[in-house]
């Protein structure tokens, strides 16, 4: 304990470690002020209606995600979802289409036109959602609610074109937010946004959990204890996926004369069992709530009723065979073998056993899809835990920290973060963080 204290004060003494952290906690509060400031012409005290009915299924978990704002019907109502489902447009489109591919191809010039064009693809997907939501709105909360909009003389033409403009200058200042705390901050923004807005949802869920059952007969606290042990276990197998690798030895030569190789250092690549990290399930999610868009938020009609309900048997089997896709469509985009081959062919090493160049590619991309195949399964498993939890008595609310993306998103990002504050810890010769001085997270070694 005196260690981990000694630690915090040495993450202090750093200065330029300290602004960041001080300009993240910033923009992080500035974020949770928005998500409680309610659009313009909308009675706050008449919301309680929608505020319930967005606690429960995937409306429930886009709520989860925005922290609260979603209910609130907050200026930040869509928060950075918009973003995330442009950004997997984008990355389709760089598998599918040659001029996003040449785009990828092209180092940080193209990765900074990717990023504008999804910039411009958000504002689009924006001008969907935002009119949709307003219909939910319309559709759920009492027309006492907008008495407000009356008294300023607006239509509800012109007040869907308002609020449009806000929510979409709302999602726009959030996903800016995100870049900022990226760019002078500490850790990935947008990733920090979606979690300080799961973060923000866990002390309540808790609470209705305990007080649930605690007013029960059936099992009470301890029944209670049990649930908190098992999210423990579950918990500390997310880390376990989020770390694990299968590491490839190469050697490396240290003279190379002609065609012969004289010394040698034998260096391991880490092919990271869960490669593409909590990205397959975010994608699989966005695909999901897909049909509430049409369905106007409304979970109850057509399509959106069965894909809506996470307890059933076809979302939770239509979810697990999407995260496992996306697993493997996410690994392939991000881990390229040919590239690692070119590179160890370059740096004068090879893999053991394996002869350099097509064979090097092959080994790699054969090892590869094989650590996949495991990690794409427990993912998916861990994706559709929460609806075993809800079916075993566990709140709505509580049984999304069971699994799926709330969970990966936490354990990930803590993990990014707590990374990058190490390394800032260690770069300055301070103990970092854990007994081993050593701290692996999604993105590192």
């Amino acid at each position: 304990m005196k260690k981990f204290f000694e630690t915090i004060k040495n993450i202090f003494k750093i200065e330029e470690l300290r602004k960041r952290l001080g300009y993240t906690l910033a923009l992080i509060l500035v974020y949770r002020f928005g998500c409680q400031v309610v659009l313009p012409g909308i009675d706050a005290n008449l919301l309680a209606n929608f505020q319930s009915n967005t606690q429960e299924g995937l409306v429930g978990l886009l709520n989860m995600f925005s922290g609260g704002a979603f209910g609130n019907a907050s200026v930040f109502a869509l928060g950075v979802m918009p973003y995330i489902s442009a950004s997997i447009i984008v990355q389709l489109l760089g598998v599918f289409v040659p001029y996003f591919k040449k785009l990828q191809m092209e180092g940080e010039s193209g990765r900074k036109k990717m990023n504008q064009l999804t910039r411009y693809l958000t504002v689009l997907v924006l001008c969907i959602q935002g009119p949709a939501y307003l219909a939910a709105l319309h559709n759920q909360i009492p027309g006492q609610a907008f008495t407000a909009v009356n008294n300023l003389g607006w239509s509800n033409f012109w007040f869907n074109i308002v609020s449009t403009i806000i929510l979409l200058a709302g999602s726009m200042f959030v996903m800016w937010l995100g870049e900022r705390i990226t760019d002078r901050g500490i850790g990935n923004g947008i990733s920090l946004i979606i979690m300080i807005g799961i973060v923000a949802r866990f002390p309540h869920a808790v609470v209705a959990e305990a007080g649930e059952k605690f007013t029960t007969t059936n099992g009470g606290v301890l029944l209670f204890i049990v649930e908190l042990v098992i999210w423990f276990f579950i918990v500390v197998a997310a880390i376990a996926l989020v770390q694990a690798v299968r590491r490839v030895p190469v050697q490396y030569a240290k003279r190379v004369v002609g065609n012969r190789q004289y010394g040698g250092v034998r260096q391991y690549i880490p092919l990271k069992i869960n490669a593409a990290g909590v990205m397959p399930i975010i994608f699989a999610q966005a695909l999901m709530l897909f049909p509430l868009i049409f369905a106007r938020w409304d979970a109850t009609r057509g399509l959106a009723a069965t894909l809506g309900n996470y307890t059933s048997w076809q979302y939770n089997l239509i979810f697990f065979i999407f995260v496992v896709i996306f697993t493997y469509f996410y690994t392939a985009v991000t881990v390229n073998p040919t590239m690692m081959a070119e590179d160890m062919k370059r740096n004068g090493g090879f893999i053991p056993g394996v002869k350099p160049g097509k064979k090097t590619v092959e080994y790699l991309d054969s090892v590869m899809s094989k650590v996949t195949l495991p990690g794409s399964i427990f993912l998916g498993f861990i994706a559709i835990f929460p609806a075993f939890a809800r079916k075993l008595g566990v709140t709505d609310a509580f049984a999304g920290f069971f699994g799926g993306t709330s969970l990966l998103i936490l354990v990930g990002v803590v993990l990014d973060t707590l990374q990058q504050i190490e390394s800032y810890l260690l770069m300055r010769h301070y103990d970092g963080l854990m007994k081993t001085g050593r701290l692996t997270g999604r993105s590192g070694m």
